[in-house]
């Protein structure tokens, strides 16, 4: 079955705790956004776990069972109807990221680890890459935050010269963007993932295999998507590989499936032409639905076409033939934003003079080898069709 790989039903509910904990009170609607299923699929699983006592429901919203009524809870917030609890003796923070992105879910979860472990809390917003991410930032400095995390809606992911001066009242560090030298935004700190760094750790791999021929595959918009696609390019010349080919998925209104067999009939065809050998992959879920696709149409992985998908899950390793992929550092990621904005903090409230230089980061990721990527089939067309019979080395 082609398509995006779908939570169970204690999957969905181990999310929804986990969310409704770091926020204190969340929307149903959000809710259906954030882990991108129905509102009514929502709905139904936020009457279970109030009908087990683990949340308090009223209409249209979910709240975290802590004494404190919804009532309360949303007369306590500033992005959605809820404050930070005023009960919390470390720094709020305020984090402000974009809907429906599982990309952010492990960022999420590190920065709310690394604002508990300081005594803090976590308060979360979330954008939609709309314009309502400047009432968020409004609401959160209303509502008392002590910084902010910020996510902004650049289509490359870096600002440009001409980006919108960006002097807040509270210490504020960029996540998963870039300021660019000369633009207001240089002035502020960030944190990312070294998105070039990971193409290059694929491309590497695929190369010292004796691939020549490697297509990227993946999603036509995003930030996240614009980086990999300059990685790319600027990556294949380095490793002598052939000129580049990319495939995108339609767009969202197509729907995942229509998408994703697209793509598939592309990549098979051009494997069967021999003009590619392997495929990086980089959209949420879809290795594992496009290898399936692949797979009904006589090409096989490792054996016809070697893949590496951009970004790690549990399910990849414990696939028939486990994926190869390049692990994000997006826990670590949250983690080091929120420990350099309390630092940033810190300085604010004692000696700002002494404030240490602006810092930008961007973490690294690693290549995971399993069993997705093998030396190129030798000679034109050879073993097509039949690759998943060969032994694979790694």
């Amino acid at each position: 079955m082609a398509g995006v790989l779908q939570l169970t039903m204690d999957q969905r509910h181990e999310q929804i705790l986990d969310l409704v904990k770091s926020c204190g009170v969340v929307r149903v609607v959000e809710l259906a956004d954030h882990l991108q299923i129905s509102v009514a699929t929502a709905r139904r699983d936020a009457a279970a776990l109030a009908d087990r006592g683990l949340v308090n429901r009223a209409r249209g919203v979910v709240a975290w069972p802590d004494g404190l009524s919804i009532g309360e809870r949303l007369r306590q917030a500033a992005w959605n109807g809820s404050q930070a609890d005023a009960s919390s003796t470390g720094p709020v923070t305020g984090m402000v990221v974009p809907r429906t992105r599982k990309y952010f879910d492990e960022i999420i979860r590190g920065a709310r680890q690394a604002s508990a472990s300081a005594g803090g809390r976590l308060v979360l917003g979330f954008s939609g890459y709309a314009q309502t991410t400047d009432l968020h930032i409004e609401q959160m400095i209303q509502s008392g935050v002590d910084g902010i995390l910020l996510t902004l809606d650049w289509e490359t992911g870096a600002s440009r010269q001409d980006s919108a001066r960006w002097e807040l009242e509270v210490p504020t560090v960029l996540v998963e963007r870039t300021g660019v030298p000369c633009a207001n935004t240089a002035r502020l700190d960030y944190v990312c993932t070294d998105e070039a760094s990971g193409v290059w750790l694929a491309m590497e791999y695929l190369s010292s295999l004796g691939h020549e021929r490697v297509a990227l595959v993946g999603d036509r918009g995003g930030s996240t998507g614009a980086q990999i696609r300059m990685g790319y390019e600027s990556v294949w010349p380095a490793v002598e590989m052939a000129h580049p080919l990319v495939m995108s998925f339609g767009s969202p209104t197509d729907g995942p499936d229509a998408g994703c067999e697209a793509v598939a009939d592309r990549l098979a065809e051009a494997v069967r032409k021999r003009e590619v050998s392997a495929a990086l992959v980089f959209v949420d879920s879809e290795p594992i639905s496009l290898m399936e696709s692949l797979q009904s149409r006589g090409i096989h992985v490792p054996g016809d076409v070697s893949l590496i998908t951009y970004g790690d899950e549990v399910a990849f390793a414990l696939l028939g033939i486990p994926l190869t992929a390049v692990a994000l550092p997006s826990y670590h990621v949250g983690q080091s934003a929120v420990k350099l904005l309390h630092q940033r903090m810190r300085e604010m409230a004692h000696n700002p003079a002494d404030a240490v230089p602006r810092q930008h980061l961007a973490l690294a990721p690693e290549l995971r080898i399993r069993a997705s990527c093998r030396p190129p089939a030798a000679g034109p067309r050879a073993g097509i069709g039949r690759g998943i019979d060969r032994p694979h080395r790694l």
